[in-house]
């Protein structure tokens, strides 16, 4: 019988491709590596089979035919036609933050990481979150109310900010965007909102990648379904501590609800919460701990209910919050994460290499806490959240590093630190609740572990990603809390106890590691202000020479040393050297000088000083939120003045009186040499808070908060944030509390404005001799009107409620003419009265001093005044500065290339977005819109020419000096053609996308679909940067294992 031989080109064809391709392959590997000649084997065998596909002519076509039948095989060719044949401009992801995850994970395979054992062998964990009241899902509510004046909501800030994700997440869903809000769309919305913010649902969707993560291992090691299931309650655990969970369901609160639906989401999920119950005879109250689960079903299961001996809550709340809800943690390690964090995918494919580090053992002492990288994900929010984030990197990074090799000082200094849970379940839990005490109550652990014998890692090759604040006023009462915090820690018994057992090497590591960077600051602003009052002092008496040699001023040194201050940024701009290339490095740092870092930096430098002091003298330390959500309005003046005048802009009058002083009086030369620091300082203390303020000098801002400001300082009732005497009152109380001899420094400071006071009044100032001229107007007459009008003021302010208000307003007015007309008349015919009444100023304010500390309540009239006075000091320049307008256009566009802009410009031009939406459903145009649209493009226009106009190029030239998301939605907003209406949504990462069959998918990591579904497992699940599965699963599903499938061969070569 003749035997039929089949002529098949394309298998021929295919086959030689394959032969090649393997051929390649073994080329390029080593022989003498063992696990490449493994490797280098299997391909041998794999072409050498006599029945396999390259020598077996029926199976190859059976087989090519089958495969070209396969959706599946077709989607994996395109995919990988996709990798090998695009360009890689194309294939690389256009999304900076996904880019950035790549660089770090594959740069962190080269780092020293121990060996993964296998899922069986890894030691188990658990993830403990504490919650208490913040947002867990944004809702529609929150997500479209407009938050301030200018119109702008949440949604639209989000939608700008992340522009690119956003196509990508109506391209996903299939829809417009007039039915996001669809009861279709409406939860996925809410979900891709909630993830791009500081919400418990980020941080949990972010941490359960840890599961996803196991699970992608388990079935490399090729476990089956059940085996991995179990592997997954028995390894890894996470629970979530909302303290009050109870209380809102019973409350009905939405959150509680939103919280529900996480667990269904996520089944490994557990919520531990405190119960109470009242007996319903004694009427007592009952304590539970509670921990509880979704059941799969759609409802929650209690698992268990631990009695307690009574309220657990005695401090603060967050580290009673940890600690009732460890007994409920199953794993070797608890690894505590805060609500404000991420967990990424290819990190968590890590995980189990680092808790290998407790298997090393590197010293005398075994590894007790774990420290791990983390990244801050707010820096493109504002410049001051950029500034943070950069606080953060040098000290997360560089000196964390550096404290735990080679100063083997490194604490725990909050979270996402892994915890040795036997070690420390024995040793009095992983925080300490006293009040006050313990308000910093991670650090307290730190202290725990180090004078109980534990040893502290910190691995680079890890990371979690971390929200920090945003805002002026954010990241104020921030450093205020951790100000507190220090000064309280230095006052406790653990210090105390840890400085006795330390050796003096890593004893001075922990002072200058820890709270000696706040004395330090203490001292800073100490000596600053001691050198300007001493500078003064000796001009004032002039006794600026000894003898009848004079004092050498050395200024040109003084500004040769400051100058050396700029080598505090060298170790930064090393890090991020390597981090992102030495180019990016120092556009970052002249960046950060350029849009007045410095004068940020200084400022907190004060806030710390302030803050550490108080709690020392006073006490009176308390936990203050910072909040976590959006910055996208103007502050207002008589907001801003309550949170920084008593610890900055009283100050920084004060320096700039006394420089004024020193400069009038002085016979030295080199005043500018000797001063220029101190009034960098000043400045600082004074502007800073403006500066970063949007819109800090648009004339109608600045008209609009000088009528709130002078309403807030005329009004006696409503809160301290209606009005300046309640406020007053609030602001000053410490002093009621404070100990005779911490009164001893305000008293010397006291002393200090008597003198000056007394050097003034013995000056020859503008001194004027009467005799000589005749007053036109009696000054006794005119002293005697001040004295009587001062009098009348009092009177009215006791009677003014019984009066109608037109007459009180008449007679306040009447008061005030008086005064100014008697005050200058005063001050025209004798000039003495100005040195006078300066002397007098610096006299009543010792006086107003002494008063405050001692209880005198008459003072706080003067106080009232010294507040207008400093007001109006302030106000006076940004009159000037917003009249010129020049100053508004410089402001802008310093801030406008960089991520402050986001806060400038948002809030002008989201307000014409917003518009734009609402008017884009109308047949005819908006004349109003176009006109005013046309108005924002000339202003634009006019910030453009400016900054050619001072030899900077064009616009495109300088906004390559940093990209992010926020100047990119900006401009891609104002540079539509004006016939154009605006719209939000753009084309994907703002590129030109060149048309292939086939690849039509938007990603907003990548122009193509490269993993899909295959690297993410839960499709219910919508995870950071905007990557999601295209399908949905019910909760019931989601519990099985089949999230990942690999087909494996029947027969394997023998290895």
């Amino acid at each position: 019988e003749e035997k039929m031989e089949y002529h098949d080109a394309l298998r021929d064809h295919t086959r030689d491709k394959f032969r090649a391709l393997i051929n390649s392959l073994k080329g390029i590997m080593n022989g003498a590596d063992p696990e490449s000649k493994e490797v280098m084997d299997r391909l041998t065998f794999a072409i050498s089979m006599e029945n396999g596909f390259f020598w077996d002519d029926s199976y190859a076509s059976d087989a090519l035919d089958d495969m070209a039948r396969s959706d599946i095989f077709k989607s994996v060719v395109a995919k990988l036609q996709g990798l090998v044949a695009c360009h890689p401009d194309e294939v690389e992801p256009k999304s900076k933050e996904a880019r950035r995850r790549l660089t770090f994970f594959v740069n962190s395979l080269f780092m020293d990481m121990p060996n993964a054992p296998s899922i069986h062998d890894m030691f188990s964990w658990n993830v403990l979150t504490p919650y208490y009241k913040e947002t867990v899902t944004l809702n529609k509510a929150e997500l479209e109310t407009r938050n301030d004046a200018l119109g702008v909501s949440t949604m639209l800030y989000l939608q700008t900010l992340f522009k690119a994700d956003w196509a990508n997440f109506l391209e996903r869903q299939g829809i417009d965007e007039d039915k996001v809000w669809s009861k279709k769309c409406a939860t996925e919305t809410r979900q891709w909102a909630s993830i791009r913010g500081q919400t418990l649902n980020r941080t949990v969707t972010g941490m359960m990648y840890f599961e996803k993560a196991l699970r992608l291992l388990a079935n490399l090691e090729r476990l089956d379904d059940d085996t991995t299931n179990d592997l997954m309650g028995e390894k890894f655990g996470y629970v979530v501590a909302c303290q009050v969970y109870g209380q809102m369901k019973k409350d009905q609160d939405s959150k509680a609800d939103d919280i529900d639906d996480l667990m269904h989401r996520f089944p490994h999920m557990r919520v531990a919460y405190i119960d109470n119950v009242r007996n319903q005879r004694s009427g007592q109250m009952a304590f539970y701990s509670c921990l509880v689960k979704s059941n799969g079903n759609g409802k929650i299961q209690e698992l268990y209910r631990v009695r307690l001996p009574g309220n657990p809550i005695l401090g603060e709340g967050k580290p009673e919050n940890q600690n009732h809800a460890m007994i409920f943690t199953r794993g070797e390690f608890v690894q505590t994460i805060d609500m404000n964090q991420e967990g990424y995918f290819e990190e968590a494919l890590k995980m189990r290499n680092a808790l290998q580090e407790f298997a090393k053992r590197d010293g005398p002492m075994p590894t007790t806490i774990l420290g791990l990288r983390e990244h801050i994900f707010t820096g493109s929010v504002s410049s001051l959240a950029n500034y943070m984030a950069m606080q953060e990197t040098s000290f997360v990074t560089l000196g964390q590093r550096v404290l735990t090799k080679p100063l083997c000082i490194r604490l725990h200094y909050g979270h996402p630190d892994v915890f040795d849970k036997l070690f420390f379940i024995t040793r009095g839990g992983i925080s300490k609740s006293s009040k006050g005490i313990n308000l910093s109550e991670d650090i307290f652990a730190g202290y725990n572990n180090a004078i109980r014998g534990g040893q502290v890692a910190f691995k680079e090759y890890l990371q979690v990603g971390k929200g920090r604040d945003v805002g002026m006023s954010q990241i104020y009462q921030f450093e205020a809390k951790l100000s507190q915090g220090a000064g309280e820690q230095s006052l406790s018994r653990d210090v105390y106890r840890l400085c006795h057992r330390l050796d003096f090497s890593r004893l001075l590591s922990y002072y200058f590691g820890g709270i000696g960077h706040y004395f330090s600051n203490v001292l800073t602003v100490f000596t600053v202000y001691v050198v300007v009052y001493l500078m003064a002092i000796l001009a004032l008496y002039d006794i600026e020479k000894i003898g009848d040699r004079l004092i050498t001023p050395m200024g040109t040194i003084q500004m040769l040393l400051g100058g050396l201050g700029l080598l505090q940024t060298i170790p930064l701009f090393s890090t991020l050297g390597v981090e992102r290339g030495w180019w990016e490095s120092l556009k970052e740092l002249i960046q950060v000088f350029a849009t007045g870092g410095p004068l940020h930096f200084m400022f907190h430098i004060q806030t710390k000083a302030n803050y550490m002091t108080q709690t020392i003298l006073v006490g009176g330390a308390k936990y203050r939120p910072t909040g976590r959500g959006f910055v996208t309005q103007h502050t207002p003046m008589d907001e801003q003045y309550r949170f920084f005048a008593s610890s900055h802009l009283y100050l920084g009058v004060e320096m700039g009186a006394g420089l004024v002083i020193m400069g009038v009086y002085s016979t030295a030369k080199q005043y500018f040499g000797r001063t220029w620091s101190l009034w960098l300082a000043s400045l600082s203390f004074l502007a800073s808070p403006f500066w970063f303020n949007p819109l800090t000098f648009d004339w109608n801002m600045v008209t609009s908060d000088y009528v709130k400001y002078i309403t807030w300082m005329r009004a006696t009732s409503g809160g301290a944030a209606r009005s300046w005497s309640i406020w007053w009152n609030e602001e000053n109380s410490f002093y009621s509390k404070m100990p005779f001899a911490s009164k001893i420094w305000f008293i010397i400071k006291s002393v200090l404005y008597l003198t000056i006071a007394e050097g003034i009044a013995r000056s020859d100032l503008l001194r004027a001799d009467t005799t000589l001229s005749q007053p036109k107007v009696g000054i006794t007459f005119v002293v005697v009107s001040i004295v009587i009008l001062f009098a009348l003021w009092w009177l009215l302010g006791k009677v003014e409620h019984t009066m109608p208000y037109p007459v009180r307003r008449t007679i306040g007015i009447l008061i005030a003419i008086g005064l100014m007309v008697s005050i200058t008349t005063a001050f025209i015919e004798d000039s003495n009265f100005i040195r006078l009444g300066l002397a007098a100023y610096y006299g009543i304010g010792a006086v107003c001093q002494l008063g405050l500390l001692f209880g005198m309540k008459f003072v706080k009239n003067l106080y009232f005044v010294h507040d207008l006075v400093c007001g109006h000091i302030i106000f006076i320049p940004l009159f000037i500065l917003a009249i010129l307008q020049v100053p508004h256009h410089i402001q802008t566009w310093l801030l406008y290339h960089n991520a402050l802009s986001s806060d400038v410009v948002v809030s002008n031009i989201l307000r014409y977005a917003r518009k734009s939406q609402e008017s884009g459903g109308t047949s005819a145009p908006n004349e109003d819109l176009v006109e005013q649209i046309s108005e924002l493009r000339k202003v634009v226009q006019k910030q453009e020419q400016m900054i050619e106009n001072l030899g900077s190029g064009n616009v495109k030239s300088i906004s390559r000096l940093k990209q992010n998301p926020s100047t990119d939605a900006i401009a891609s907003l104002i540079g539509a053609p004006s016939s154009e209406r605006l719209d939000i949504r753009p084309s994907v990462g703002g590129y030109a996308q060149p048309t292939r069959p086939g690849m039509g998918r938007v990603l907003s990591a990548s122009t193509l679909d490269v993993w899909g579904e295959m690297a993410l497992g839960d499709a219910a699940t919508t995870s950071q940067g905007g990557y999601q599965t295209a399908h949905t699963m019910s909760a019931s599903n989601m519990t099985g294992g089949g999230d990942f499938s690999f087909t494996q061969p029947d027969v394997m070569p023998p290895r």
